[in-house]
């Protein structure tokens, strides 16, 4: 392919980066702004819609994305097992992991039983003493308690000894996932996951789900299978669209590519939130002191975080707790309760940062930081994980060890293009781990210490050619570019329509300039806050988000007096002040003289 031309000519930033188009050359000017149509066409396009398919993704919604649920393996034999129990009033159980998606996937199932006169119990296990998965041991415990149906959600996948374990004790399990899978499948009653390697193409296209989003297929396939056997000759049929604010949730919350039907599942599950009829969401809305309808960036960096609190430093099943009450004053008390424990987390996380990134110096040369510490709280690994791989670009695996039995409970994060997920089941293959598994962007691990040099030996020589062509190209990728006065409320809600944005659908960035900085300062604890002016009058407000250490905070601060620059990022409403005002979220800056 040949390479495009960098865009306003910046072949290297301030930050290092070249600057091109993310359609290769679908160059957006400020003469576009007033034909919505056309510039939410081409943002579109820019992500990969097909021209002719560009309708079904102006307005995503479930008409139009939802697959035949039938299409997935062992969905029908799932969703009959479970109608049956439905129909019987047997005893059934429902087994989460413990962070949103699981809570969110167990809620649903919950939520669906109760709207089908049916009720299920929640069993959530305790990330510090049973780690992640279903273990054999309370499996049959469930079993022996009267469970003898037991429906696993956002876990199970890998979970081969376990599942074994209640298979010989006669109990049914079915498992709904959406991690990896191995070739050898675990003894179950089905296995519903578009990860499974046996899946049809169609089926696995559905990959990046979140076990959530497969909770809701599976809805949709129970209530089907109960209306060919007439349960509903006498009772009105579930609004299986009311559940949608927990789809949206989950997903968004566990990083999922938000494009295709994921993308539909947030767009109109971001719309039942606004409704509120989740008494539970509602609290939750609330104690996050959230004073308009949530967006998808609440999802991720505000609701989702409390509940992970939950699993993470306090008692695992109050996120489902809260998504599946009714009682008011219930959900009031357990999402303050969360938003504590949120607060408590950022405290340990914070430490377990501070301690992790003192080991980055001696990790320059690996293609996958691995990075462990005795003590740290494994609540907090998998967030620790992440903000590595934000600030040095690479796949990182942090990892808790536990001085009294020798073992390390780890959490990676990954980068687009390497698949973190398949190369730990590997990994774990190749007898390194004790257990491990995932997805392509995070997966969660447990090794015994005197393993790690060669577990980071082996990821290096796994994933270095993957690494080092994902970085390859070091680009910052623009949809438009506009002079200061185009930076307005008006783009930003032009630009909002081809939303909802997250992760494998970009929000669109914008380079605006050139400008002169008027003001240049430090806020928070390392935000540089900017108010740059051009040379057509206009002028607004920009943030760099943990900035002020970087080559790119310290040149703003100290090297811009009296020189223009082009700035390049994210627009969004200001909404401070007295009338809104259009600001930028910063990304990076280059030099415009």
């Amino acid at each position: 392919m040949q390479k495009t031309a960098a865009v306003l000519g910046i072949e290297r930033s301030i930050s290092g980066k070249s600057w091109h188009w993310l359609g290769g050359n679908m160059e957006l000017t400020i003469d576009h702004i007033g034909l919505d149509h056309d510039i939410i066409s081409q943002l579109l396009m820019a992500r990969g819609v097909a021209r002719d398919d560009l309708d079904r993704h102006r307005d995503p919604n479930l008409r139009g994305f939802l697959p035949d649920p039938s299409e997935f393996r062992d969905m029908d034999r799932a969703a009959q097992r479970i109608a049956e129990a439905i129909i019987a009033r047997e005893s059934t159980t429902i087994y989460g992991d413990y962070d949103v998606d699981g809570a969110t996937s167990s809620a649903l199932l919950i939520r669906l039983m109760r709207m089908l006169g049916h009720d299920a119990d929640h069993y959530i296990p305790d990330r510090l003493l049973e780690g992640y998965g279903p273990s054999g041991e309370a499996l049959v415990k469930i079993g022996r308690a009267g469970s003898s149906l037991i429906v696993t959600v956002d876990c199970g996948a890998m979970a081969h000894e376990a599942l074994a374990s209640a298979h010989d004790a006669g109990i049914d399990v079915i498992v709904v996932d959406h991690h990896k899978c191995s070739p050898e499948l675990p003894r179950t009653y089905a296995l519903v996951n578009p990860n499974r390697l046996d899946e049809n193409d169609l089926a696995a296209s559905h990959g990046h789900l979140a076990a959530v989003g497969v909770a809701f297929l599976l809805a949709v396939a129970i209530v089907r299978t109960l209306r060919e056997r007439g349960f509903f000759a006498d009772r009105a049929e579930p609004d299986l669209f009311s559940l949608l604010d927990l789809v949206a949730l989950g997903t968004v919350a566990d990083v999922a590519a938000i494009r295709g039907l994921n993308r539909a599942f947030v767009a109109q599950g971001l719309k039942v939130m606004a409704h509120r009829r989740n008494i539970g969401m509602a609290a939750l809305i609330d104690a996050s002191r959230l004073t308009r309808s949530p967006s998808c960036s609440d999802c991720g960096f505000a609701l989702g975080p409390r509940i992970n609190a939950g699993g993470r430093v306090g008692e695992a099943t109050l996120g489902v707790r809260l998504l599946t009450t009714n009682d008011p004053e219930e959900a009031r008390v357990i999402a303050e309760q969360l938003s504590v424990l949120n607060e408590e987390r950022r405290g340990i996380e914070a430490a377990v940062q501070e301690a992790a990134e003192e080991q980055l110096a001696s990790q320059h040369n690996r293609a996958v930081h691995l990075i462990a510490g005795k003590g740290w709280h494994p609540g907090v690994i998998g967030i620790v994980a992440g903000r590595i791989k934000e600030k040095t670009g690479k796949p990182s695996i942090v990892i808790a060890l536990d001085e009294e039995n020798g073992q390390g409970k780890g959490s990676g994060r990954s980068i687009s293009g390497v698949d973190l997920g398949a190369a730990i089941i590997g990994a774990r293959e190749s007898g390194l781990l004790v257990a491990g598994g995932g997805h392509a962007m995070a997966a969660g691990l447990t090794i015994e210490a005197d393993q790690l040099d060669a577990f980071g030996d082996w990821l290096d020589e796994r994933l270095a050619g993957a690494v080092a062509k994902a970085t390859a190209s070091r680009s910052l990728l623009l949809d438009l570019s506009i002079a200061p006065r185009g930076l307005t409320p008006d783009l930003v809600e032009t630009l909002d329509m081809a939303g909802p944005f997250g992760v494998g659908w970009p929000g669109p960035r914008v380079a605006v300039g050139p400008v002169r900085l008027v003001k240049a300062d430090i806020v928070g604890t390392d935000h540089v806050r900017l108010i740059a002016s051009g040379d057509d009058g206009g002028s607004f407000k920009a943030i760099a988000f943990r900035a002020a250490e970087s080559e790119l905070g310290q040149s703003l601060l100290h090297g811009a007096r009296g020189r223009k620059l082009w700035l390049a990022g994210r627009a969004k409403i200001d909404d401070w002040g007295a009338r809104p005002a259009a600001e930028l979220h910063l990304e990076d800056a280059a030099w415009a003289d």
